[in-house]
């Protein structure tokens, strides 16, 4: 439900304030009224939910004045001027610097109604499309986070995208560390609960009665999560980790909604890589309302060349972190960040990453070096999915020219002299890798 949009009267005459405060409220207005344009500009600020009638002639800051500190607040602001016999050629300046529409005392109180009614609906699509374009914007960032351009990425991408906009409930699986919990942001900030709340609980982090309480009710300070969530979306993670009777509350919470629910649930199982999966953990009728919609995330050694896209995203991140240069990766070291297992996937990728520019800082170590610490010997380093060579050299051969683009922020002259590459071969391979050099300016 859209919420009302209130009435600024800005007038330093006392009776002047009163009938036009009183002719809105009759005709359903919420007013709030001011004595002096210095007073209103304490609370009229940008967003500020609501229009602006304004005398012209005032002690102190005057209507043109006011005006053009309102519209240097918010260009977008409706505002009325209210004009004296003769102050034409003031409401005219005023027309000019963005007033709305101006009108002559004494007014016509149905033509102040025409004219509030008209300013409040643009101030309402206003503001609506100022949410819409966060909530937008917001979804952006959610999605500029899934790193990777592998298929499985964009597969995914494209099932957050549709899944965001239905209403369901939605289960996400997948082995640890994959992303799980910035999916189910992802799912919320893409969809139209974006501009409600997004509350997560862990389901593993509470014992029976202090997640019963967290959940449902009695709580102290504040609402439980299902009410806390209400309108917008309440995420469950290790779902698996409830117990039978919490199952069958959560079921019963679920069966009140009925079909437009009022808290959309998306539960997170961390099951899948324990040899387990969710409904091996939750009772049937529980899991199959939680996985009406449904995601499985892609491992990391199933993702190819986003192992290494990833890879250089946080070393470069913790590199400016630690204030250094990220390490340089050799093609024997990329060949094996590609072939190594992950069972960690992303989470164990980035604390390799940042004990990869640590080791750099201090001129010493390998990546392979890391990766054997992680307990992986050469006999593991090894994908399942087995990929010809020519792949690794093509992956490698990417991840080069796109570090060397990004060190030398785009200048052609320098990656050419540092590779070795003539020009054309570079832009060829550029072409080939979909590297636009404008990306890196």
């Amino acid at each position: 439900m859209s919420r009302k949009l209130k009435i600024a009267i800005v007038d330093d005459e006392p009776d002047m304030r009163e009938s036009i405060s009183q002719w809105l409220v009759l005709s359903g207005f919420e007013t709030e009224t001011f004595a002096s344009a210095e007073d209103a500009l304490k609370v009229i600020g940008a967003d500020w939910p609501g229009v602006v009638v304004s005398d012209i002639r005032m002690p102190g800051m005057d209507g043109i004045a006011f005006l053009k500190r309102l519209m240097g607040v918010d260009s977008a602001l409706p505002v009325i001027m209210i004009t004296g016999h003769g102050d034409v050629p003031m409401a005219v300046e005023a027309m000019r610097i963005g007033a709305m529409d101006f009108m002559e005392k004494p007014f016509n109180p149905d033509k102040m109604t025409a004219l509030a009614k008209k300013a409040t609906q643009a101030r309402r699509m206003t503001l609506d499309n100022r949410a819409l374009r966060r909530d937008l914007s917001e979804g952006q960032q959610v999605m500029s986070k899934l790193i990777g351009s592998s298929p499985v990425m964009d597969r995914l991408r494209e099932d957050i995208l549709d899944l965001g906009q239905a209403d369901g409930h939605v289960l996400i699986d997948g082995e640890t560390g994959t992303g799980k919990t910035l999916v189910a942001h992802a799912l919320h900030a893409v969809g139209p609960r974006a501009s409600r709340k997004f509350v997560p609980v862990s389901c593993a982090a509470y014992n029976d009665e202090a997640l019963t309480a967290r959940l449902f009710g009695p709580i102290e300070d504040g609402l439980p999560a299902v009410e806390e969530a209400r309108g917008g979306t309440l995420c469950l993670e290790d779902v698996e980790a409830l117990s039978e009777p919490l199952q069958a509350r959560l079921l019963a919470f679920i069966s009140e909604q009925g079909a437009a629910a009022e808290a959309r649930i998306i539960a997170i199982s961390n099951a899948r890589g324990e040899g387990r999966k969710a409904e091996d953990s939750l009772r049937p009728d529980l899991f199959y309302r939680l996985s009406a919609l449904k995601i499985t995330l892609p491992p990391l050694r199933a993702r190819g060349e986003d192992i290494l896209a990833l890879f250089t995203r946080m070393a470069e991140q913790f590199s400016d972190e630690y204030g250094c240069e990220p390490p340089q990766v050799s093609a024997q070291e990329a060949a094996q960040l590609l072939q190594a297992p992950w069972p960690g996937n992303i989470r164990q990728l980035i604390n390799v990453a940042e004990r990869a520019v640590l080791q750099n800082r201090r001129g010493s170590g390998s990546i392979a070096s890391l990766l054997m610490a992680d307990g992986e010997d050469n006999q593991q380093a090894t994908t399942t999915e087995g990929k010809p060579l020519k792949e690794y050299v093509e992956s490698f051969e990417k991840m080069l020219i796109d570090n060397t683009m990004r060190r030398h922020k785009g200048s052609i002259a320098s990656v050419m002299e540092e590779l070795c590459l003539p020009r054309r071969t570079l832009n060829e391979k550029m072409a080939k890798y979909g590297l636009q050099r404008g990306d890196y300016l």
